[in-house]
């Protein structure tokens, strides 16, 4: 398995998919995972539940997918903020998508629905990428830098470090 992990905008989704493709393998999305079970948009529960409520969702479908899926998956980018679901990481192909601030803005937008995001999107997009970034480089098994370059240029490089291995 191999998994992707990184801040909003990174390229966690586009990405994944394209990984599966080259390795003849399915990719799972569990921020798609939690809306299944939810039956809700991510930007509802926020709203309606709260953040605890999200992670507690995301904590168990993270888990979840780690035991049962065999392919690529892409985590929500805050998964990695659970220490339960850190140490679940361990022993997996887990790929850091580093994304600077520019390009992550450029790919968010500013017209977003993340609730993380409300407000100062540039602002927010800073201080999460300042607070999550040394958290995604301590359970990174390989570092792939985004900035300016196409999500099949990315996707090659994790196949041609990590295929074998998948």
């Amino acid at each position: 398995m191999i998994v992707l992990i990184g801040p909003m905008g990174s390229g966690k989704t586009t990405v994944g998919g394209l990984v599966a493709a080259r390795l003849g393998t399915a990719v799972r999305d569990t921020d798609h995972d939690v809306e299944a079970t939810a039956g809700r948009e991510i930007s509802e529960i926020f709203v309606d539940d709260g953040e605890a409520a999200f992670r507690a969702l995301e904590r168990a479908a993270v888990a979840e997918a780690l035991a049962t899926h065999d392919g690529v998956l892409a985590l929500g980018g805050g998964a990695v903020l659970d220490p339960d679901t850190r140490g679940l990481l361990a022993g997996h192909d887990v790929v850091f998508l580093r994304v600077g601030l520019s390009d992550a803005v450029k790919r968010v937008g500013l017209g977003t629905s993340r609730p993380l995001l409300l407000g100062n999107v540039r602002g927010r997009i800073k201080a999460l990428l300042d607070e999550r970034t040394p958290i995604y480089e301590s359970v990174a098994t390989l570092v792939v830098e985004t900035d300016g370059r196409e999500p099949d240029e990315i996707a090659a490089e994790i196949v041609a470090a990590l295929g074998a291995r998948a």
